[in-house]
């Protein structure tokens, strides 16, 4: 499951609750694109809208090797392939809990490309201050058993 792509800025800026795998509908040049590295998911989030699950503001870039593809946008809106009961799921979680979904990665499973959605809680400033110092301090402790060995 190699990953192609990471959002890390999405675990900064959110607690992630829980997460979901989905599929993606691209274009030819797009998988080929994604497989290159010339893929950016800072800023992009996911709506759901008319039943149906999209994933918005993520940078595809053009594949360089195709030709007629001057009037693509590279940030265009992308269909997603989840279940009808996995929208359901995550229209309640959105209406009742304040909830948003981010997309944190995209990784190749048996061959296909996948986005791993999280749904999360935005973290007030003071939550991000605190995680920060947890890490720092995690950080820390293995720097010193590592050298301690």
């Amino acid at each position: 499951m190699p990953s192609l792509a990471n959002n890390r800025k999405a675990f900064h800026d959110y607690s992630i609750e829980s997460t979901l795998e989905a599929g993606l509908v691209l274009a030819g040049h797009e998988v080929k694109s994604i497989r290159n590295g010339q893929v950016s998911l800072n800023g992009a989030y996911v709506t759901i809208r008319l039943g149906e699950a999209w994933l918005r503001n993520a940078y595809i870039g053009k594949y360089k090797q195709a030709s007629g593809l001057e009037g693509i946008d590279e940030s265009r809106e992308r269909k997603l392939l989840l279940n009808k009961h996995e929208i359901i799921k995550l229209q309640d979680l959105l209406k009742s809990k304040g909830l948003t979904l981010v997309p944190l990665e995209i990784y190749t499973s048996k061959g296909r490309l996948k986005l791993k959605i999280g749904v999360g809680r935005g973290k007030k400033q003071f939550d991000k201050r605190e995680s920060i110092k947890k890490k720092e301090l995690k950080r820390g402790l293995d720097r010193k058993m590592r050298t301690r060995v």
